[in-house]
């Protein structure tokens, strides 16, 4: 049972958390030995918590349970290996791992991982994997996912200030100075960018105080003290980035110092299935897209993926496929109006738009369709058409529609025309020079003539229907709402069944549905797929903390509206940890309950 680490946000695989000593460390983190930084003269003095103790290696002889306090982490005696070391090498003399009351940490390897019982684990051999991306990828899935959840992973001897927010990005929590002080006293001076040879430097290019000297007396000494501060600096930015639910964004940029790091995080995209179990479903932060990886970040592919298997098309008009806007939802935009004046509820709006792919009309407000931001040049890269295409594609094949108005500027009509060739049908084109223009404007407007309209009633129902396909999967529109009334309006759309009982919102920020009890009874009988929480013999007010929870769906995800039961309790609220976190955790909040109904 894990007792003083506790995990309070998560932004992908990155984590923000608590390590429980007498005196709370917030992490990811800088450590050290307990006794090595009592001094002032240890370069990480006074900027790494000195919570370790490490009583040393078990060779020699067959190791006793250490002595240890709630005010450090103490590790675990050991056998640690060498990187390359045969497997059956490492089994046949991995060491026994006493149970303790105290905070503790054991040694493992990708081999030896395993849940023993402690509160941190020490990845051993971590040096040997830092500048290789895909031993470093392999080996932080094959650990994470083998030691409970509610731990913290901590690699030794491989942080520097530019690789640190990669490392917290692929599940790191704990890292010490070590290296960037070795740097130092070889005469490297460490950034975020890199490194440079501090006989290469004319000027010390950073604002810390060790630096705010002249450059003839900063010697190696100095470089070390400087190489921890920066080290230090980066784990705050890292730290403000989990936060805010940006850390991708930052990654984007900042691992392009080094080969090895963006060659990491690209691999990481390819392990689609790690990231996007520990990645959120919804949240108000914006997405960067700034880079072409943005097209292979989790919340692009599962929108796409979503769009393309669940959504449904309910209109019976005409589809008018048009550019996105700036202005996010795009119909709160100045040529989004413009676009709707012309089209009039005569057919059905979806947008296109690098790097989201196809959005419905519909599914405008979810996450993330008004949460990016993108940077337009006029320009498509290769890789941005051919992925907006294969989206165009697949929603075309899935949806039924009479046929197909391309309102769309010069820099589309390579998309359109692609997906036109794969699926052997025409388009018609609308647009000439801009799609503003008042003569394409009036091209789309004439298209569309004689076109029936569709009233409110059919967009408000179709679009509360959709939102339940995106949300919940493939027919959950109709199996929720049969018999739909709507109430409110756009965006706050109340759902209510055909005796006037309220079963859901949309939720403005993010475009999704939220349940009433009525509502989550319903889900429950249908045939939609539902996410259940069961917990022990309790009411939850407020919060369901993991240490309550019996079982939950391996589907669920941060963000997930879940129905949460229980042999006292029936109840409804949204996700704040994986399903397969929650069963597994003993600390942390597992869901936040917002309908509660006591059973007697």
């Amino acid at each position: 049972m894990t007792d003083h680490f506790e995990v309070h946000e998560r932004d992908g695989a990155a984590r923000l958390a608590e390590l429980r000593l007498d005196s709370p460390v917030t992490t990811p983190a800088l450590v050290t030995d307990a006794d090595r930084a009592d001094g002032d003269t240890a370069p990480e003095a006074g900027l790494a918590h000195p919570v370790l103790s490490d009583p040393g290696s078990g060779w020699a002889t067959e190791p006793d349970a250490p002595d240890g306090d709630d005010s450090r982490l103490t590790v675990l005696p050991s056998r640690g290996f060498p990187a390359g070391t045969p497997d059956e090498v490492q089994e046949a003399f991995d060491a026994e791992h006493p149970d303790v009351d105290f905070p503790s940490a054991a040694v493992v390897s990708m081999e030896t991982a395993a849940d023993h019982g402690t509160d941190a684990y020490v990845l051993s051999g971590a040096p040997g994997l830092v500048g290789h991306a895909r031993a470093f990828v392999d080996a932080m899935i094959q650990v994470r996912e083998a030691i409970p959840p509610d731990t913290a992973l901590y690699l030794p001897g491989v942080a520097t200030p530019a690789n640190v927010a990669t490392l917290v990005y692929a599940g790191v929590d704990l890292v010490d100075a070590d290296r960037a002080v070795i740097r130092g006293t070889q005469g490297r001076y460490l950034t975020v960018d890199g490194h440079q040879f501090l006989e290469d430097l004319d000027e010390l290019p950073c604002a810390c105080p060790v630096c705010q000297q002249p450059r003839e007396e900063f010697d190696r000494a100095d470089c070390a003290r400087h190489n921890v501060n920066a080290l230090a600096a980066a784990l705050k930015t890292v730290r403000r980035r989990i936060r805010d639910g940006r850390l991708r964004d930052y990654i984007e940029g900042q691992a392009r110092h080094e080969q090895w790091l963006t060659a990491t995080f690209r691999r990481l995209d390819q392990q689609y299935g790690y990231l996007e179990e520990r990645t959120p479903v919804l949240r108000q932060a914006e997405i960067t897209a700034a880079t072409e990886d943005t097209i292979r970040r989790v919340e692009i592919q599962r929108f796409a993926e979503r769009v393309t298997s669940r959504y449904r098309n309910r209109f019976d008009n005409p589809l008018v496929l048009v550019p996105c806007s700036a202005a996010k939802p795009y119909s709160d935009s100045q040529s989004h109006r413009q676009y709707h004046d012309a089209i009039q509820w005569r057919a059905h709006k979806v947008s296109m738009t690098s790097p989201i792919g196809v959005v419905p009309q519909e599914l405008e407000l979810t996450y993330p369709a008004q949460h990016y931001d993108s940077v337009v040049t006029g320009r498509w890269s290769a890789n941005e058409v051919e992925f907006v295409a294969n989206v165009l594609e697949r929603y075309l094949e899935r949806t039924d529609y009479p046929r197909v108005i391309a309102h769309v500027p010069e820099d589309y009509r390579p998309i359109c025309e692609r997906v036109e060739e794969r699926l052997g049908t025409e388009f018609t084109y609308t647009v000439e020079d801009h799609p503003t223009t008042t003569d394409s404007l009036g091209n789309l407007a004439s298209e569309l003539s004689g076109e029936p309209t569709y009233g409110k009633r059919e967009r408000q129902h179709n679009t509360v229907r959709a939102i339940a396909d995106y949300q919940f999967g493939d027919g959950a529109g109709d199996a929720l709402f049969d018999d739909l009334t709507i109430r409110g309006s756009q965006p706050g759309l109340q759902a209510h069944d055909g005796d006037g009982e309220q079963l859901a919102v949309v939720v403005r920020p993010y475009g999704t549905l939220a349940f009433t009890l009525a509502g989550a009874r319903r889900w429950v009988e249908s045939d939609a797929p539902t996410k259940r929480v069961q917990i022990d013999d309790f009411v939850p007010h407020g919060s369901v903390l993991a240490p309550g929870v019996v079982d939950a769906d391996e589907s669920i995800r941060v963000g997930d509206e879940v129905v949460v039961e229980g042999p006292s309790a029936f109840a409804v609220g949204r996700a704040e940890m994986t399903g397969p976190e929650m069963a597994a955790s003993t600390r942390g909040i597992a869901a936040e309950v917002r309908h509660v109904d006591e059973l007697e």
